[in-house]
């Protein structure tokens, strides 16, 4: 706590209108987003690779970005930083009945439909001064796309839109994959980008049903492709090759094969 209420005060020392940095009293809400994002991701980068003393720092500078945005809003006169504490104190209390209070449930299926169940009426609750409630309510538009349309297919679930396995889904990407190939070639590229947009979104229903998540699927066809990628750059530059721009692709694809066959990526 007294490394808290420290970082509260360098924070607030930060903003000071006469004795501040320029550069932290020019911030605002929107702002700070792009930097709480990279942050974010820092931490999930550190996490991925198990740097302890990285993912610590990260943390940090994670932690930060909160406490600036409730600098904000405490000058504002909207909250501070206890009120967003105790928030999500609360929340987690409300949440979490059969850890603090009485509630029992028989299994993590009953355990997930509570959960959800109360974060159910917790959107209503909100949404009652401003319009009915909607299913689709609380996923965030600034998501990453492939979390955001998983969530969103997960919501459509709970109210039985749905396929009932992955082999409909899997059809239903066929057909989005021929949609896509009648409009290329076509001037309409608003009409083509709205075909692949579906033709991801019904992949990602995919993955789902399988039981998988569709955001580290990619994560992981990224790394094999960099990983894959840096082994051919190096085996061709071990044979004296260094501008890659000087074979054709077909010599290219070749060594790429290469690469996939040779699991170690050793030679191309």
């Amino acid at each position: 706590m007294d490394a808290m209420q420290r970082l509260l005060e360098i924070m607030a020392q930060l903003r000071d209108p006469d004795k501040g940095c320029p550069w932290d009293l020019r911030q605002t809400y929107s702002t700070i987003v792009p930097y709480t994002l990279e942050e974010a991701y820092e931490v999930a980068d550190s996490i991925q690779r198990r740097d302890m003393p990285e993912l610590r720092d990260e943390l940090g500078d994670l932690l930060f970005q909160i406490v600036f945005y409730s600098q904000i809003a405490k000058e504002e006169g909207h909250f501070n930083f206890n009120d967003v504490a105790s928030g999500i104190c609360d929340k987690m209390i409300r949440r979490h009945p059969h850890v603090f209070s009485d509630a029992q449930y028989q299994n993590e299926a009953e355990l997930r439909h509570a959960w959800e169940q109360q974060k159910a009426e917790e959107r209503t609750q909100r949404k009652e001064s401003s319009g009915p409630a909607s299913h689709m309510d609380g996923v965030a538009h600034a998501l990453p796309a492939l979390i955001r349309a998983e969530k969103l297919q997960k919501r459509a679930a709970r109210v039985g839109f749905d396929w009932p396995d992955a082999k409909g889904a899997l059809e239903k990407v066929r057909e989005e994959f021929d949609e896509v190939q009648a409009e290329i070639g076509k001037a309409d590229q608003d009409r083509l980008e709205d075909e692949l947009g579906d033709l991801l979104f019904s992949m990602v229903n995919v993955i789902r049903l399988l039981g998988l998540d569709a955001e580290q699927s990619l994560c992981r066809a990224n790394g094999k492709f960099e990983r894959r990628f840096r082994a051919m750059e190096s085996a061709l530059s071990e044979k004296g090759i260094t501008n890659m721009q000087d074979l054709s692709l077909e010599q290219l694809d070749a060594a790429w094969e290469r690469v996939k066959r040779n699991k170690s990526g050793a030679k191309v």
